[in-house]
């Protein structure tokens, strides 16, 4: 657990909040005394996460948060600052994967994928960007993956939209600097989380991945959730455009 006093006092908004890296991230960050606007693509599926924030002693504020529909990001953000009168962190985490051979994606599966993992991410950033400025003040960690820089067998939108995450991360760093705002990434490999279970599951799978990273395993959902505590602590006010790998060492080969 996190030391309560870390983020006393501050605001943080988690996209893709219901489960998962995200849900982790919520309750790390709660844990380290931050209060939580949830953004929930469905409203209705937060009972666990409000929870676990409400045992750790925050406020938590549910809100509605597709954030591939643009009027959702801009009401979720809205909502937030009506309530808290600040948002001091994002964590830009929801994003869409589903695996396809490329000669298989339809102009659908492109758009869809796009319009989550870069539109709305970057629509959320620039939401919340908009409010930080304002404020002279603010922490931004998008939530990358290891597939950003390395190929994946059928993952080939995937892999294109977090490489471009990546990037993105760099050129709002530079931009926002001026205004106090961190800007930086986590990108982590594969992680223990309702997404991934099937494939996890499956043995063979499992044991192409576990071959693939140095450390021997995949990973929990807090081991990203503790990186992403530290980006919006003051111990990383010194840095920003960053893309922390969290990856076991599978990039370092």
């Amino acid at each position: 657990m996190m030391k309560p006093e870390l983020l006393e006092g501050k605001v943080a908004l988690v996209t893709g909040a219901a489960r998962g890296i995200g849900m982790a991230c919520a309750v790390a960050l709660a844990d380290a005394g931050a209060n939580i606007i949830l953004g929930l693509k469905d409203i209705s599926s937060g009972a666990e996460v409000i929870s676990r924030i409400k045992e750790a002693g925050r406020e938590v504020l549910p809100v509605q948060m597709d954030i591939s529909q643009m009027h959702e990001i801009d009401e979720a953000v809205r909502r937030g600052i009506a309530h808290f009168q600040q948002i001091d962190i994002l964590v830009n985490n929801a994003g869409i994967g589903a695996p396809n051979k490329a000669e298989d994606v339809t102009e659908k599966d492109f758009d869809e994928t796009i319009r989550v993992n870069l539109k709305g991410t970057f629509f959320t950033a620039q939401a919340v960007g908009r409010e930080m400025i304002k404020r002279r003040s603010g922490r931004i960690i998008n939530i990358s993956s290891q597939a950003g820089f390395v190929a994946l067998d059928t993952e080939s939108i995937y892999c294109m939209t977090k490489a471009a995450l990546a990037h993105l991360t760099k050129c709002l760093a530079l931009e926002w600097a001026k205004y106090n705002i961190t800007v930086n990434a986590v990108a982590p490999t594969f992680i223990k989380t309702p997404g991934t279970r099937r494939w996890l599951e499956n043995n063979e799978f499992l044991d192409s991945v576990i071959c693939r990273i140095p450390l021997g395993r995949v990973g929990d959902p807090m081991e990203v959730a503790g990186p992403v505590v530290f980006l919006a602590s003051s111990a990383a006010s010194l840095i920003t455009g960053a893309t922390l790998m969290i990856d076991g060492g599978w990039t370092i080969q």
